[in-house]
């Protein structure tokens, strides 16, 4: 190991510190996969009694589907790193929530679209028109929980 690396050490932050900032920080990017092949998205989330909400538009070629049924174990990653004078004083923290992710039925009550749209930044599309994009409604409930900060 070289003697001259710099280290920055970090502490496990509490579940209900953990809990906070998935509340007051409502993104983050969404890993799956596909055998070993894999795909990340970044996405809007709302956190709710120790479940995270996912609302994707869908496409006829769109991908997100094909790899959310092909994961096992999702993992989501929100995190916020402050802007500093230089790296030696980075400071930042980390969650990531690992578990099953489904689709939710449309009978669920989280499948309100006013409340919906309140939890929700605006879908996000790009050369689709309107028609095509099918929203969806995923949840996922970690399995894993884990929280880092410095």
């Amino acid at each position: 190991m070289d003697p001259d690396v710099r280290f920055g050490y970090t502490r496990e932050m509490p579940e209900s510190e953990i809990e906070s900032c998935l509340s007051d920080v409502g993104h983050g990017v969404l890993s799956l996969a596909d055998g070993d092949d894999s795909y990340a998205i970044p996405l809007y989330h709302h956190y709710e009694d120790g479940t995270l909400f996912f609302r994707l538009g869908e496409t006829p070629s769109d991908s997100k589907a094909d790899y959310i049924e092909t994961t096992d174990t999702a993992t989501y990653v929100v995190f916020e790193a402050e802007a500093t004078a230089g790296p030696a004083e980075a400071r930042g923290w980390s969650v990531i929530a690992r578990g099953p992710i489904e689709r939710v039925p449309e009978s669920h009550p989280a499948y309100d679209v006013a409340s919906i749209n309140e939890q929700f930044a605006p879908i996000r599309i790009f050369d689709e028109a309107h028609d095509e994009v099918e929203l969806r409604l995923y949840e996922l409930r970690p399995e894993v929980l884990s929280g880092r900060t410095n």
